[in-house]
């Protein structure tokens, strides 16, 4: 675009392959860790999540709402998931709005700019609580989110090997191509155990509403970070294994009562939301102590709204920068 922010019809409509020539342009890790930041300082407001379910089980969408003072904006990002009679339809569009005005900025297709802060926030985890001796990644998934999450996690640490494995890979040649031109040191296992044995760190990146993670497969205490999907009581990590692990999320109001496995281990398992470790606000302030590494870490992401607000604001300030 050649025209001026003045000169742009707001609010501006933005779909997905517009967004997706911004996206490498974009500072992800830099917008959330400002917002983190100011969430920590009181100068965000992160309300809970919504789901609203669709009459007879047609299924539900879930809408994810902030506020920035510091920027000035507030918006809701909606992501539905439509039940059909085969894969589910799963969209989201961002409205980002003025808080001096009131008058909508933007409204952008979410998809993409979803898959991009999920992995940024991520690794915005690892980056404050991986072991400084985290050699080891292991990534379950296959999909763009995990793909997404590679490419966020890989510079990270100097990882002496990246470990990917999805049950769908094996007899795709197309993906398996995609995911190892991603990075030199990545390697495709056959089975989920090779992957995750001697892991630093294991990323679930997977859809699944069960756990895909079992007793016996992880050999030390690793870090573990869940994102999981938006199916009701969704869980990527068996919810018996809350109590036993320091437990860590995106945003300590919010996450335990909207995350399958704490929602489990708190009504299964006699674990307590205050239990806790620490959230990402205080991880970027400072003030939340890092694992120990005595038992597993466990980092917990439900997708935040001010998430949406931050990435939708990048998008917005280069798109009228332009």
């Amino acid at each position: 675009m050649s025209t001026t922010h003045t000169d742009k019809a707001i609010p501006l409509i933005v779909d997905e392959e517009t967004v997706r020539k911004a996206l490498p342009h974009l500072d992800v890790r830099g917008a959330l860790t400002r917002m983190f930041r100011a969430l920590a300082n009181d100068a965000a407001v992160q309300p809970p999540q919504t789901l609203t379910l669709f009459p007879r089980g047609a299924g539900d969408f879930i809408t994810y709402l902030g506020a920035m003072s510091d920027a000035q904006v507030f918006g809701a990002k909606l992501s539905p998931y439509i039940v059909t009679g085969s894969q589910p339809v799963i969209t989201a569009w961002t409205a980002l709005m003025s808080m001096q005005t009131g008058q909508p900025l933007m409204w952008c297709d979410a998809g993409l700019l979803t898959i991009e802060r999920t992995a940024g926030t991520t690794a915005l985890a690892v980056e404050h609580m991986a072991p400084p001796g985290a050699r080891t990644l292991a990534v379950v998934g296959a999909g763009a989110v995990a793909q997404a999450h590679i490419r966020h996690l890989a510079a990270l640490r100097p990882w002496t090997a990246i470990r990917v494995f999805s049950r769908d890979l094996k007899d795709d040649e197309i993906t398996q191509k995609k995911i190892t031109a991603l990075d030199e040191r990545i390697h495709i296992c056959t089975r989920i155990e090779d992957c995750v044995a001697d892991a630093d760190v294991v990323a679930l990146c997977t859809s699944s509403g069960t756990p895909v993670l079992a007793d016996g497969m992880l050999g030390k205490p690793a870090l573990i970070t869940s994102i999981s999907t938006n199916a009701a009581n969704a869980h990527e990590v068996p919810p018996a294994w809350i109590p036993a692990m320091d437990v860590y999320c995106d945003y300590r109001q919010t996450t335990p009562a909207s995350a399958g496995e704490m929602k489990l281990a708190i009504e299964q398992h006699g674990w307590q939301a205050r239990n806790v470790a620490g959230d990402l606000p205080e991880l970027v302030a400072g003030i939340a102590a890092r694992p120990s590494y005595e038992k597993h870490a466990f980092f917990r992401s439900i997708g935040l709204g001010l998430e949406d607000v931050a990435i939708a604001f990048e998008l917005f300030r280069h798109l009228t920068a332009q």
